[in-house]
């Protein structure tokens, strides 16, 4: 048993004896090869392109067409993951990955992580393993206590805490949960009538919230937003917008507002909108996916007002909180109307605990039955490294980012299009003329130029029709001389287009 997995023996007539998959001295002597592995590829993530280089369908020629039938060595598959996997890999934990959003890794988070895949518990109901439910209701209670969210979300309400996968199944079951509590009151069959409203900024999700809840496309309202806002959702836009529907015979029942949008890092006007939710009873759902994570610091924290009159409200730990993906809190005011909505109680899932309403059955606050164990990742970060640490890591990051904003700004070539709110930076390369199409080409350029260099990745996104350059500051090991690097590349692949054109 040199790679501690071959504990299948010939024997005579082609019998073999039963492999034992858990074994706790093959787990330590493996578990130090693949913990060492995986520290020398944080040591060494410098050296690999950000953006992985390779071309679709490579994997396919390098593998082979079928499992083996006899075991291999671990050191066998760690040469396999090095030569064949890592090439084709993006890495987000690079000091030089600025694309999208973070998608943050510490070694609290990693840790809590191994602990859960240890543990290897389907958390779907307090019985399963009181643990996970119980540390899952105090650790949202104290990231709640961090953002300063009104007591009607804490558990000790009628509200509480649960963690989904993503903030996509946080807006859907927010979404369904209104949908079922409106068709409630007006019947089932009114669901053709039911309006939900978004800015144009809001994530895809909410789309695709509505493709699944049955709400008809048209009826998802994206509500157009300008630069006169920065793209926040404008109140007066909305306001008209739901008296148009509702003297058209419509149902207006849900409004998602962003703390932090994709493309730009929008505020949407939380207590206006709040207001406005409340007067024509709608849900009122907050996405604070990326910028929630810098509410924990007294100075952002003001983004927030208005989170009081919110019916629920999500916020990524795994974007920039140094929590490993995935953990999604999501907060809610009234944890029966997800009950409600979500409930199922077959037979062979009932229980004394369940039965007497003694416990919470996160089951019911989601879509899939089964959970994984995702409090004691988020936990761990907590303890070991605290309210100050994690605030420090926040604003070094925005530090960053308004230092690459300075940068870009002090070059005549570039401009920024709209202020960094928090660690985004959205900029473009002006183009020779005024030529809005030979502008969008240009970037479209410089972002392809850039991203081939391999030292750095970015994404871009569309503005008012223009072609804008994200620039993220969020990967746990990014410094100052990173930034200084990557504005390096851009002044350099700027010169070479710009003279070519």
């Amino acid at each position: 048993m040199e790679n501690g997995f071959e504990s299948m023996e010939s024997k005579q007539d082609g019998e073999i004896d039963c492999l034992k998959p858990m074994d706790a001295e093959q787990l330590r002597e493996n578990a130090h090869k693949m913990v060492d592995f995986i520290a020398d590829y944080y040591k060494n993530l410098e050296t690999f392109p950000v953006l992985s280089q390779v071309e679709p369908g490579y994997l396919r020629k390098l593998l082979p067409d079928s499992a083996p039938n006899h075991p291999e060595s671990l050191e066998n598959v760690l040469v396999d993951v090095q030569s064949k996997i890592i090439p084709g890999v993006t890495h987000w934990q690079s000091p030089g990955y600025f694309a999208y959003f973070p998608s943050n890794s510490s070694t609290a988070g990693f840790l809590g992580e191994m602990l859960s895949a240890g543990f290897n518990i389907i958390g779907f109901s307090w019985v399963t393993s009181p643990a996970a439910t119980e540390l899952e209701v105090i650790v949202l209670d104290w990231l709640a206590k961090m953002l300063q969210l009104p007591e009607h979300l804490l558990s000790s309400g009628q509200g509480g805490g649960v963690i989904q996968g993503t903030a996509s199944e946080a807006v859907l079951v927010a979404l369904l949960a209104a949908r079922d509590k409106v068709l409630k009151k007006v019947g089932k069959t009114s669901l053709p009538q039911l309006v939900a409203y978004a800015s144009d900024q809001a994530h895809a999700s909410m789309q695709k919230a509505c493709q699944i809840a049955g709400v008809h496309p048209e009826n998802c309202r994206l509500v157009k937003t300008d630069s006169s806002t920065n793209y926040a959702l404008s109140p007066d836009v909305l306001r008209e917008e739901i008296s148009k529907d509702i003297a058209a015979g419509l149902i207006p029942f849900f409004l998602s507002s962003t703390v932090g949008t994709t493309s730009s890092t929008a505020v949407d006007p939380l207590s206006s909108l709040g207001k406005i939710a409340k007067d024509n009873e709608l849900w009122f759902h907050i996405d604070a996916a990326y910028a929630g994570s810098a509410c924990i610091c007294p100075e952002y924290r003001h983004y927030l007002d208005g989170v009081e009159e919110a019916d629920s409200f999500n916020m990524n730990a795994h974007k920039w909180f140094l929590t490993n993906f995935d953990c999604s809190p999501l907060w809610v005011k009234d944890r029966s109307a997800l009950i409600q909505s979500l409930s199922t109680k077959p037979e062979y899932l009932k229980n004394k605990a369940s039965e007497a309403n003694m416990v919470l059955d996160f089951k019911d606050w989601q879509i899939p039955l089964g959970r994984r164990f995702r409090s004691l990742k988020l936990w761990m970060v907590l303890r070991l490294y605290g309210l100050e640490n994690l605030q420090c890591y926040i604003r070094n990051h925005i530090k960053l980012a308004k230092h690459f904003e300075d940068l870009v700004a002090a070059d005549s070539r570039f401009e920024i299009v709209v202020p960094c709110v928090f660690a985004l930076v959205c900029f473009r390369l002006l183009p020779a003329h005024d030529d809005q199409d030979c502008g969008n080409k240009l970037n479209q350029d410089l972002l392809d130029s850039v991203n081939s260099t391999g030292k750095i990745f970015i994404s871009h996104t569309v503005l008012s029709g223009k072609y804008i350059l994200r620039f993220v500051v969020g990967a746990p090991l990014t410094e100052e001389n990173h930034i200084i690097a990557a504005w390096k590349i851009f002044q350099d692949q700027a010169t070479l287009l710009l003279k070519s054109n």
